[in-house]
């Protein structure tokens, strides 16, 4: 029932909020949950997931507009790229734990931004401006702001219902299993590495997904999309939301694309310090997030119930 109801809000949300900005919740939403699939089930740490995301951006925003693609394959293109990417990435950085596996995809990501910055289609500063929604499927005009609202819906929860099969499927539970106790995993004859690299696969190339998308709906790729300050802003709406719970990291993406909205234009470069107190305040009072803990206390109250 509750996802029945989420579904119609869904629907039903172009009619009374503004699409444009629902449609960027959505891209940052799907991010953000791709994100925590690598973060909060498999226990691997990216702080490069912008070389996914801006990268497939610009790759998606290059098919649309230079090669005259239709959004449905150039959205396809791009993810495929972001899976290849991930691929490579996830080959180097799980030879490596902890805070190196970090370093490691920051440094990929790194080069990534390099590449962004210099090679000639993407625009450089500038970024790849001008990008055409076209026609989905040759027959919708993305054009239209509510029509593109429900393609970026329609991927939105295909892209969540995905992560949620892969989550309680049996490879799922051997991803939770790597992150409790992975020499254990390793004992009962688990590939770990294997497991590791697909999972870095699938969350990157639904991070490049969520890239592509954002590309078509404003029109633009830029080199923000690929600094890695998004990726700690990924991170923080991962942690604000609840690391580890499916619909968390959407909560908290809707969280800070709001206070961005909100907040720019009456205390400008100020609401990044606000988002870094609303965080710290979040790892310090709220450790699960706030679905997290919500679950959690839902979990205290059944006992008494």
């Amino acid at each position: 029932m509750a996802w029945g109801i989420a579904l119609l809000l869904g629907l039903a949300a172009p009619w009374l909020i503004y699409p444009t900005f629902l449609m960027k919740v959505l891209c940052f939403a799907l991010f953000a949950c791709a994100f925590n699939l690598l973060l909060g089930y498999a226990g691997l740490l990216s702080f490069g997931h912008a070389a996914f995301f801006g990268g497939a951006a610009y790759i998606g925003a290059s098919l649309a507009k230079d090669h005259g693609l239709s959004p449905e394959l150039a959205i396809l293109g791009a993810t495929a790229f972001a899976a290849a990417l991930g691929a490579l990435f996830g080959w180097l950085a799980i030879r490596r734990s902890g805070i190196y596996l970090t370093m490691i995809t920051l440094a990929l990501a790194q080069l990534v931004f390099f590449l962004a910055l210099q090679m000639p289609f993407t625009g450089g500063e500038n970024g790849l401006q001008g990008v055409p929604r076209g026609r989905l499927f040759g027959l919708i005009d993305l054009n239209d702001n509510t029509a593109m609202y429900y393609f970026v819906f329609a991927v939105f929860v295909l892209g969540y219902w995905l992560i949620q099969r892969t989550v309680h499927s049996p490879y799922g539970q051997v991803l939770k299993a790597i992150r409790e106790n992975e020499p254990r995993a390793i004992s009962l004859g688990y590939d770990v590495n294997r497991h590791k690299l697909l999972a870095f696969v699938l969350s990157a190339g639904l991070s490049g997904t969520a890239g592509a998308l954002k590309a078509l709906v404003f029109q633009l790729a830029t080199l923000t999309d690929v600094h890695w300050h998004m990726s700690g802003q990924v991170v923080l709406m991962s942690l604000i939301g609840g690391v580890g719970t499916l619909f968390g990291p959407a909560v908290g993406a809707l969280v800070i694309v709001t206070l961005e909205n909100e907040l720019a234009d009456k205390v400008g470069s100020w609401v990044m310090v606000i988002m870094g107190a609303i965080f710290v305040a979040c790892v310090l009072a709220f450790r699960r997030g706030v679905v997290g803990e919500l679950l959690a206390l839902r979990g205290r109250r059944a006992p008494d119930e």
